[in-house]
């Protein structure tokens, strides 16, 4: 099987940046996007564009995808590429779903016969196109040795953490953090303009001050500019990701009360129209 041949479905911000990567590190890339322009830099780039996820799949036996939430992981896995792959192909799903459908879409390809690998990255797209990701792995050990240098191509660590939806578990737990962080700094935010001070003054001794995150500190700077588009963590995945975490966490028996918070303020967001912008810009819906 040749590992260095793959096709590429899903070329939002983050999948884009990864196949750059991967065509940098001399892959050679199928790829297709449901946007087709959003695939025309990486055909100028050598990548070969498909017209459908199944062009794309067929004939290859690794296939990676980068899709936004799990119906689409369900519409275009199961219901396109899944019927054209050959037994023994690999799946590579950076896609951020829930832990459930993690396992579930696991137990369904073994039954195909084919393999998936979960490969959850963490970073933003800057990161993804300089292969700077951190990439937390679930599934077999031996079908992630197959596709590591792969993951190694888009990531400065690969972690293996064992069965199905422990790395989604794991990323959404991340995003998590980050979540609340962002949201957290928009209440400070407002709370600092109703007592009178400065807005610009105040986002910057957040993010100088000993409390500031990296990621504080990254999304003080988008704050200050007013600079949400392009997104580097898109509102609308925010509160998709919050949403789902915290209702693994429910079925698990556990409840998460400052995040149902969280996801009802990001909800706000979206509904206000602004899903499509980078998380920081909920600091705008507290005037």
């Amino acid at each position: 099987m040749d590992h260095r041949q793959l096709a590429f479905i899903g070329l939002g911000a983050m999948g884009s940046g990864m196949a750059h990567r991967l065509l940098e590190g001399d892959y050679r890339l199928t790829v297709f996007n449901r946007t087709a322009e959003k695939a025309d830099p990486l055909v100028r780039a050598g990548a070969r564009g498909a017209d459908s996820p199944e062009q794309a799949a067929e004939g290859h036996g690794v296939v990676v995808l980068s899709l936004s939430h799990e119906q689409a992981v369900e519409e275009v896995l199961f219901g396109r590429v899944v019927p054209v792959l050959e037994p023994g192909s690999l799946v590579v799903d950076t896609s951020t779903v829930s832990p459930g459908y993690a396992r579930e879409a696991a137990r369904r390809l073994a039954e195909k016969g084919l393999r998936r690998v979960e490969a959850c990255v963490v970073g933003n797209p800057l990161q993804a196109r300089k292969g700077e990701l951190r990439v937390f792995v679930s599934g077999a050990e031996e079908d992630l040795d197959e596709v590591r240098p792969v993951l190694e191509a888009i990531g400065t660590q690969v972690v293996h953490l064992g069965a199905p939806g422990t790395a989604t578990s794991l990323k959404l737990i991340l995003n998590l953090l980050l979540g609340a962080q962002v949201a957290s700094m928009a209440e400070a935010v407002a709370y600092g303009v109703a007592a009178g001070l400065d807005r610009d003054r105040v986002i910057s001794a957040i993010a100088e001050s000993g409390f500031a995150s990296v990621v504080m500190r990254f999304r003080a700077g988008l704050m200050l500019k007013g600079s949400y588009e392009p997104a580097f963590f898109r509102s609308d995945l925010m509160e998709k990701d919050i949403r789902i975490a915290t209702q693994a966490a429910l079925e698990s028996g556990l409840e998460l009360p400052v995040l149902d918070v969280v996801r009802e303020r990001f909800a706000a967001v979206v509904a206000a129209g602004d899903g499509a912008k980078d998380a920081s810009v909920i600091v705008e819906h507290h005037k």
